[in-house]
Order: structure tokens, then C-alpha cells, then sequence
């Protein structure tokens, strides 16, 4: 049985007994459902119509294999519609359906709030063609819009949610557990095809009645929560903010590192203010409305992180076990957590407040580098800039770049050297016939090879020029220089204490282009083996028919034939070849020898 009770989705042989079909006062399907409660249903609010009288849920998964039907309505002012917010973007859109009589208490289930980033899910709706009820599978994409909804990646094109699929549960393949509920699907203009959830926050913010039948850890620390201090509200130190949203709006940078000192009053509002914010479950309307008072560019989007926890005066392990059970790493929970999270593929958006004041912060760290090796992104304020502070900077931000920038030096010059060569042999071998020209891209390659290679002595003189600062102590630029630290874990690279390999350098920018140039270079290499093996190929033909010609003449000569012997010849032997012209050489040839061994055969026939 699932954690949160009713029947774990996990088996996709099994329908769900939580899984509600709902019909209109028509009689026709409109939509799903999910039973939270013996007398109460979870749904979309666009599936029923508030003023409708009659509403029937029906139970496709009861335990006697019947298919209950139960009248049901709107559950009192528990029904908030779907709204547009300033930006366009969809927020609300759920329900909740009253039952006239309840049903067994072991087929409800309860919504589980967990980190889903890149999770592998399965809905059970109703659409059209299969209204008995059927499974979709998707992949969770991530966050999008402002209200904390999920955007789904279907596995397959024809496992798009539609209509008959909103109000679904939303369950996680690993865990079985119910995590959200579906709130559409659309296909684009351009044919990308995507589902919509309400993840198990959303719905606790938008329904706070629900909040008993949701399980799992909240995302935010108690201690995090802001403070009742309504001076503490008002103050905002606006860069940081701005910085703040801009990493949890994922600006591309996969950690940040800050430093936010005891005695900092409006860097600690600030701080606060961002992590709820950017919380599904705490982003009410009333912090969302005073928020947008605030300067441009401080207010983050809802999702903008999985977990936030404060690290004072706790342990590393407990830390990890926290982090596994938001990524829903319940499986051999005799293993360690870390070790369970280093063999997962999972991810998510950490925060981590007072990473120098954790019980034993270099174990910290170490569970830190694996989440940041897993892929995971990481927010990690620090009280001090010191010993604690510079080995993360090391660890987590330095050193992880350079080998970056080392691998991209690699991969730079691997396309500029053998793959260039690769191409160059080939381009002396074969014409390339509607090839694109690949000059300007090799050209690019060498440039971001060289700029790459440039900084490197630039990076060693900053580090020695910064190491005398610091020994200078100017104390009256601290506050300035946290902020500049706070830049180098932030605008990918640019200067700061501590600084990170090649400023400035946008080294993300950089992997596209050898991405791109790659792919380019390999694609253009196979085309033109391709071009070589039909040369090849067409040599081959071209002796075979020689060969038989030569045979059948008997030594006697045909200077029409073999001037086009010769010009095929020729052609396939220039360097580069031109393969298309030489076709058509061998073609002419070939069709004239067949054409000459039918008039010999005729020939002969006539004389017997």
C-alpha cells in the first residue's frame, strides 16, 4: 500500500481505486477525478459546472469490479477557476466534488508533496476512445508559468492527455505515490505536444482545506519562514533580490553561492522573502500581491526551488535523509542516504542556509559536490567568508570550472584537429553536392578555442592579485565584496573573490557552439563516406562491365564504347570527385554495353 494510502499506482495492471470518472448533467464524460476522502473528490474546476446540480462520480476501480456511480456536487467555495495572471499565464482551475454517499475509506488516497524534476509519471484518465479509463505515461519537464504548475513531456505522441484525462491523478512510476493532478494537454503550432499538472502544493495553496490529506515534508524549513516582524517585511536589499530571482528563475547556472552576515538584517528579509516566493505551497496571493510592489526582477516564479533547509546546527546525514525523502528515495532505507542519492538519477533545486554553521560542514560539502556532479542545482548561503566558505567556492564553484573548461578546451580541439582533418580528407576525396559550407563554423571553433586558452594566465595573475586584497583586509568594502562573491556563483563566471576560470566568459555559450559545430562536422564526415563508398562502388561496376565488354569484343576495338569507358574513368579517379557527374558516366557506359551484348545476341540469332 502506498504512504499515503489507497492503492499504490505502481502497477499499471491495476486500475486505481482512486480513479474517478466524472459525467455531467448530460450524461457524457467530463473529465477525471481523484478520491481524497470517502465523501470527497479532488478535480479540475473547467470539468464541472459550479451551478450544476447533477454531477455522478463513478468508481471504475472499486474492489467488487463493479463501476459504483455516486451523485456528487461542488463542495461548498472549495471551486477556483481557471484565471489568467498579468503575464497570460493559467493559474487555478481546481475543485472539489461532495459525495451523497461515501465510499470505503481504502480506496482514498492521499496527494504526496515531492521534488519531481525530471520524474518519470503515470495518469489514469478517461478520454474518448478508451472511457473505460487507460494509462498515460509522461516525463516531468519542470515548472512553468507562475502559479506552480508542472509541464509533462508525454513518453509517446499518441499518450498526450485529452479531453476526458483533466482532473487525473498524477503519480510518480517510482513511488507509486499521487504527487499532482492533470490540468490539460495541447499540441503547439509547431507540433510539440505537452500535459499540464497541479502539483500536490499548488493545490494546497489554491484548496488549504486539503492540506490534512496532503503528506511529505513541506519544501521550506520552519525556521526559514518568515518572521512576523513587520519591519523585517519592508526592508529589501534589491541587487540581491534580483540576483536571488534571476537563480531561481534558472539564469543557467547551476550554483550560487552568498554570503548573508547575522547582523545583515535586509539580506536575511530578502533571502526569506525569495524562498517563499519561490515556494508552490507558501506563494499566497497576499505575498505575491505585495511582492509586485517591489523593484523589477526581484519576484521569482513559483518552483523556482524543490527544498530549502537551514543547515544550523544540523548534520550532514541528516541533511541527505531530508533531501532523499523529498526526492521520494524510499527504496533499501537501510542504505545511507548519501549513498542513495549518489545512485540516483533524481534531481532537484537546493537551498541550503547556513552551510558554515551546520554541525559538521565538510561532510556537507561533500554531499553537496555529489548532488552538483548529479546534476542538481544548488542556492548555499553562508554566515562568514571563511575557511568554510572558500573551500565550497573551491569545490563547488572553481574547481568544477575549470575542469569544465578543460573538457570544452578538449572538445574544441578534438573538432578543430582529427575532425577537421576528417572533413579535409574527405573534401579532397569527394565533391560535396549541396553541402553547407562549413568554413565559418571551423573558423568559430578555432576562436573560442583561443579566447579559452587566452584567459588562462589571466585567471592565474586575478587569483594573485585577489589573494593580496584579502591580506590587505579592506574592511570597509566588505559588504561589496560579498555581493561580488555572491556575482561569481551567479552571472556564470564573472569576476568576484574567489573567481571562477575565464572571466567573463559565457562558457555555456562556448558548449553550444562545439555542440553545434560537432554535429555539423560529423553529419557533414558521414555524408561524404557516403560519397566515397558510391565512388567506390561505382569503380567497382565500371571494371566488372570492362571486363565483360572486353570479353565479348574478342580483341576488336569499339572507339565509341570505350571513349565512354574513359571518361567515366577519369572521372572517378579525379580527386575530389565529383560522384554525380561520375554516375551518370558510368551509367551512360554501363547502358551502352548492355545495349551492345543485346544487339551482338540479336546479330547472332539473325545469322543461324
Amino acid at each position: 500500500m502506498a504512504a499515503g494510502g489507497g492503492d499504490p499506482a505502481a502497477s499499471p495492471l491495476k486500475t486505481p481505486s482512486w480513479a474517478v470518472r466524472i459525467r455531467g448533467a448530460d450524461g457524457e464524460i467530463a473529465g477525471a477525478g481523484i478520491l481524497l476522502t470517502p465523501d470527497q473528490v479532488l478535480t479540475c474546476a473547467h470539468v464541472v459546472d459550479r451551478a450544476e446540480e447533477r454531477l455522478t462520480a463513478e468508481f471504475v476501480g472499486a474492489a467488487d469490479h463493479s463501476v459504483p456511480a455516486v451523485p456528487a456536487r461542488v463542495d461548498g467555495s472549495a471551486y477556483v477557476p481557471e484565471t489568467r495572471d498579468a503575464d497570460g499565464d493559467p493559474v487555478g482551475d481546481v475543485a472539489l466534488l461532495r459525495l451523497d454517499r461515501p465510499r470505503p475509506a481504502e480506496e482514498t488516497v492521499r496527494l504526496h508533496r515531492l521534488s519531481a524534476p525530471g520524474r518519470e509519471v503515470r495518469m489514469y484518465g478517461f478520454p474518448y476512445a478508451h472511457n473505460g479509463g487507460i494509462w498515460f505515461r509522461s516525463t516531468v519537464v519542470g515548472g512553468c508559468g507562475r502559479d506552480g504548475q508542472v509541464q509533462l513531456s508525454p513518453v509517446s505522441p499518441g499518450e498526450l492527455a485529452s479531453p476526458g484525462c483533466s482532473g487525473a491523478g498524477v503519480a510518480d512510476s517510482r513511488t507509486g505515490e499521487v504527487i499532482g493532478m492533470v490540468l490539460s494537454g495541447q499540441q503547439d503550432q509547431h507540433g510539440n505536444r505537452f500535459s499540464f499538472m497541479s502539483p500536490a502544493e499548488t493545490i494546497a495553496r489554491h484548496l488549504p482545506r486539503l492540506k490534512p490529506h496532503i503528506v511529505g515534508p513541506t519544501a521550506v524549513d520552519e525556521r526559514l519562514l518568515p518572521t512576523d516582524d513587520g519591519a523585517a517585511q519592508d526592508l529589501l536589499d534589491e541587487p540581491f533580490a534580483q540576483r536571488l530571482a534571476a537563480w531561481l528563475r534558472d539564469d543557467g547556472s547551476q550554483v550560487k553561492i552568498s554570503v548573508v552576515r547575522s547582523g545583515d538584517a535586509a539580506r536575511a528579509a530578502t533571502l526569506r522573502r525569495a524562498i517563499t516566493l519561490a515556494d508552490r505551497e507558501l506563494r499566497t496571493a497576499v505575498s505575491v500581491d505585495r511582492a509586485s510592489l517591489d523593484p523589477p526582477g526581484t519576484v521569482p516564479s513559483a518552483g523556482g526551488h524543490d527544498l530549502a533547509v537551514d543547515a544550523s546546527g544540523v548534520s550532514a546525514a541528516e541533511i541527505a535523509e531530508r533531501i532523499a525523502e523529498r526526492m521520494g528515495l524510499w527504496q533499501h532505507p537501510e542504505d545511507p542516504p548519501l549513498d542513495r542519492i549518489r545512485a540516483s538519477r533524481a534531481t532537484l533545486n537546493l537551498v541550503v542556509v547556513g552551510v558554515d554553521e551546520a554541525v559538521d560542514p565538510l561532510p556537507l560539502l561533500d554531499l553537496l559536490e555529489v548532488l552538483r556532479a548529479g546534476g542538481s542545482r544548488l542556492l548555499l548561503v553562508f554566515r562568514e567568508d571563511g575557511d568554510c566558505h572558500r573551500r565550497a567556492r573551491d569545490r563547488l564553484l572553481t574547481r568544477p570550472e575549470r575542469e569544465r573548461r578543460a573538457r570544452l578546451v578538449e572538445r574544441l580541439r578534438a573538432i578543430t584537429g582529427p575532425l577537421a582533418r576528417d572533413l579535409h580528407e574527405r573534401l579532397a576525396a569527394v565533391v560535396p553536392h549541396g553541402m553547407r559550407p562549413l568554413d565559418s563554423d571551423l573558423v568559430a571553433a578555432h576562436a573560442a578555442l583561443a579566447g579559452l586558452q587566452r584567459t588562462d594566465d589571466t585567471d592565474a595573475d586575478d587569483t594573485e592579485r585577489e589573494g593580496e586584497d584579502r591580506v590587505d583586509g579592506d574592511r570597509e568594502g566588505e559588504d561589496r565584496e560579498g555581493e561580488d562573491r555572491d556575482d561569481g556563483g551567479l552571472e556564470g563566471g564573472r569576476p568576484g573573490s574567489g573567481r571562477v576560470p575565464g572571466p567573463g566568459l559565457d562558457l555555456g555559450r562556448y558548449e553550444r557552439l562545439a555542440d553545434r559545430v560537432s554535429r555539423r562536422l560529423v553529419k557533414a564526415v558521414a555524408e561524404l563516406d557516403r560519397l566515397r563508398d558510391r565512388r567506390d562502388e561505382l569503380a567497382g561496376r565500371l571494371r566488372s562491365y570492362h571486363v565483360l565488354h572486353q570479353h565479348a569484343l574478342r580483341g576488336e576495338e569499339d572507339p565509341a564504347v570505350d571513349g565512354l569507358y574513359l571518361r567515366a574513368h577519369t572521372l572517378l579517379r579525379a580527386r575530389p570527385c565529383d560522384v554525380r557527374a561520375a554516375e551518370a558516366a558510368v551509367d551512360a557506359y554501363t547502358r551502352r554495353v548492355d545495349g551492345h551484348g543485346a544487339a551482338d545476341d540479336h546479330g547472332e540469332g539473325d545469322a543461324r
